[in-house]
């Protein structure tokens, strides 16, 4: 009997070995694994599925042990599982203490598909992906001899129409220093596979000892998105067997990854229908405080090499290593200024500034040209208050060379005056009671009243000459002797004429009219003006 027992475990040493050999020699193609490796039973793989078991089977699993196995099928096929005959784990109500859980995925958030114990055999199970997650659990009491499963790969039916897939190009990066960028193109500049080849790449990053990595997503979108069977990006923490897997997606956004370990693996999946798939990763090493001289701090524990300082990218977490870069970035134009230069520019400007402040305000000032309008010219319609203006005629009173013409002119003159002011308004008559005395005139009140009567009226204008030439002589003031002398002065006086007479006495009314009043307020200040100068000539 012993040496029976001795024979069977030569042969089960030697089938292990055996099965051991596969493995490795089959562990390209097989990317399943298990986690605790080396203390959950034994694992085979092979290129077309595998075998594993629970802790010491056949015999009992140990007490309070956790396993996780994943399992992972090539690129358009699915998983089918097995359990052997051989079965037995500890019942309980609703597997709550030993059992084991399988789910539809690489990981233990993914679908579940079944929790078994007891004495009944599981059902065979197929996944509707590429991977099965599978862990075994017991508590502290109550051992069984535990499961044996058999897995193999399929066919994957949602590929059926796409025949056999085409072998994959062999596609790797290795990838080191304190950062560096992974990105998708590097697959058709490297010429690791075509542009219309489906590829399964692989970017392994090595950071030094002690060191963890922070990746951060720059660029990320997936042409068949939610599609993880077409394209993903999947991250490991560790190697890259299924086991280490940390994070994978194929949907619209993408997270920030930070690695434990020194060693990291980027995979990017994508068929030929999903090449423009892209994706952009920054990584960065790092260590845990304290942080060592030549390093940074980023205020969240990482300390990252001083060179990533101020380098226009963001390494930390948060951006510490770009805040206060002035004095470290690229110099452009307004870092190249100095104080004399400023000074010469603020100047320039000032000037400019005042120059165009002194043309805006002589433009302001400057008056307008004044435009002369033709009596035929006219067009009485441009005004809201409709009105002729009175014609005014301009005449110089010249010195005269002998006594009787200056007496005679005089008398001429002072006619006019007084037939000025006999037409002028309400506010003349008083005018013409303090020169010229007409107060005790009988013919005064006759003027006044034909004055107001015909105000302003050119139909009146007959009737008021022929009133005026019916008019007694009036008689004449004495001039004063300063008249008489030789140094005369000449007079400038505006003869107001409404009749065609004024047209006849030698002043050109064209020549001579160069500022025509055409409001009331012109015409009073003429009139203010004539009686100013009047009146000093006869005091």
């Amino acid at each position: 009997m012993v040496h029976g027992h001795s024979l069977l475990h030569v042969v089960a040493s030697l089938l292990i070995l055996g099965l051991s050999g596969a493995t490795k020699k089959e562990a390209v193609k097989n990317n399943s694994g298990v986690k605790p490796a080396g203390q959950c039973g034994t694992w085979v793989k092979e290129g077309d599925g595998g075998l594993f078991t629970s802790p010491n089977y056949p015999s009992k699993y140990p007490p309070e042990v956790e396993c996780v196995y994943i399992i992972e099928a090539p690129p358009r096929l699915c998983i089918d599982l097995f359990f052997d005959e051989r079965y037995s784990i500890e019942p309980s109500w609703e597997c709550k203490f030993d059992n084991i859980e399988v789910r539809d995925g690489p990981f233990g958030f993914s679908p579940i598909i079944g929790r078994y114990c007891g004495q009944t055999i599981p059902p065979f199970i197929r996944s509707s992906g590429r991977y099965l997650w599978i862990k075994f659990v017991s508590d502290a009491e109550l051992e069984a001899i535990g499961f044996s499963a058999n897995y193999n790969f399929t066919a994957d039916p949602d590929f059926g129409d796409l025949g056999v897939p085409q072998p994959l190009p062999f596609c790797e990066f290795d990838m080191g220093g304190p950062e560096g960028i992974v990105e998708s193109h590097q697959i058709t500049r490297d010429g690791k596979a075509l542009a219309t080849e489906a590829v399964d790449c692989k970017w392994f990053i090595r950071a030094p000892p002690r060191s963890k990595i922070y990746l951060r997503f720059l660029d990320y979108e997936m042409q068949n998105s939610n599609e993880c069977k077409r394209n993903f990006v999947a991250v490991y923490d560790g190697s890259a067997s299924v086991e280490d897997l940390k994070n994978k997606f194929c949907s619209t956004v993408a997270n920030d990854v930070m690695l434990v370990s020194t060693t990291g693996v980027i995979r990017m999946w994508a068929d030929q229908g999903s090449r423009r798939s892209r994706f952009r990763i920054l990584f960065t090493t790092f260590q845990e405080p304290p942080c060592e001289a030549d390093a940074f701090f980023c205020h969240s524990n990482m300390c990252i090499n001083n060179t990533l300082v101020c380098n226009g990218i963001q390494n930390c977490v948060y951006p510490w290593d770009e805040n206060h870069c002035k004095e470290k970035r690229k110099a452009n134009i307004l870092d190249n200024l100095n104080n004399t230069n400023g000074t010469i520019i603020g100047v320039t400007c000032c000037i400019v500034l005042i120059l165009l402040i002194v043309s805006v305000i002589v433009q302001i000032k400057q008056p307008r040209k004044k435009y002369i309008l033709r009596r035929e010219d006219f067009d009485p319609t441009m005004f809201q208050e409709v009105f002729e203006p009175p014609h005014y005629e301009l005449c110089t009173l010249r010195s005269a060379t002998h006594a009787t013409a200056a007496s005679a002119d005089l008398v001429d003159l002072a006619e006019d005056f007084e037939n000025y002011h006999a037409l002028r308004r309400s506010s003349s008559r008083c005018v013409h009671d303090h020169h010229c005395g007409f107060a005790s005139n009988p013919g005064s009140a006759h003027l006044s009243q034909l004055s107001l009567s015909g105000r302003g009226s050119r139909g009146n204008l007959s009737t008021r000459e022929a009133l005026l030439t019916d008019l007694p002589p009036q008689p004449v003031r004495p001039l004063l002797p300063s008249v008489a002398t030789g140094n005369r002065r000449s007079i400038l006086v505006m003869k107001h004429s409404y009749s065609q007479e004024a047209a006849d006495n030698g002043c050109d009314l064209d020549d001579d009219l160069e500022e025509v009043p055409t409001t009331s307020h012109r015409l009073s200040r003429h009139e203010k003006a004539v009686q100013r100068s009047v009146s000093i000539d006869f005091q």
